[in-house]
């Protein structure tokens, strides 16, 4: 399935070739922009359907999904499971809950997102639900790039792609990008 799914995303020209600055600030010959892969429903929904399919087997009352990639992850992912989706969002550089968005004491989430590479991002939103009173369960991404490298998060993880995407740091830069431009497509 992770060679048609990347298929996919090179026919819908989601998977980016060039020099790119990642969130985490290293940089990378290759960008997953899942938002034109998810552009399209039939497709956000199929792929999404398959990553709820990886999750189902672990019990939960909701989705939560930091914003912006992982919003169209979570919608489709809760929907697949028939359960409710709230977001995390930024206010002033940090992630937090907003829009009346309510984690009850004990309530059982799973984290869905279109891309980890370090999982900041799933990490922040992990400790958002941690510290309304909730419990991660599971964590679910379309790609999972960091070649094993992403941190435990404690729970069970699902990724429909799992691959080693090379990163480098600013100051360590191979020649190939140093000869370009680089490009920041992601959220910031």
């Amino acid at each position: 399935m992770s060679e048609d799914l990347l298929a996919l995303f090179r026919q819908t020209g989601a998977l980016l070739d060039g020099h790119f600055v990642l969130r985490s600030g290293l940089h990378s010959r290759q960008f997953f922009q899942c938002a034109l892969l998810l552009q399209h429903t039939d497709i956000a929904a199929t792929i999404c359907g398959r990553l709820a399919d990886e999750l189902r087997r672990i019990e939960c009352d909701a989705v939560i999904s930091p914003a912006l990639g992982g919003i169209v992850v979570g919608q489709e992912v809760g929907r697949s499971l028939g359960k409710r989706h709230i977001f995390a969002e930024k206010e002033a550089g940090v992630l937090v809950l907003r829009r009346g968005f309510r984690i009850g004491p004990g309530e059982r989430f799973i984290v869905a997102e279109d891309v980890v590479t370090r999982g900041g991002r799933v990490q922040e939103t992990i400790d958002i639900v941690r510290q309304k009173g909730g419990v991660v369960v599971g964590i679910g991404v379309i790609v999972d790039r960091s070649g094993g490298a992403r941190p435990d998060f404690g729970c069970p993880f699902a990724s429909l792609i799992q691959m080693k995407v090379e990163t480098f740091p600013a100051t360590d830069l191979p020649a190939d990008l140093r000869d370009q431009s680089a490009v920041k497509p992601g959220s910031a």
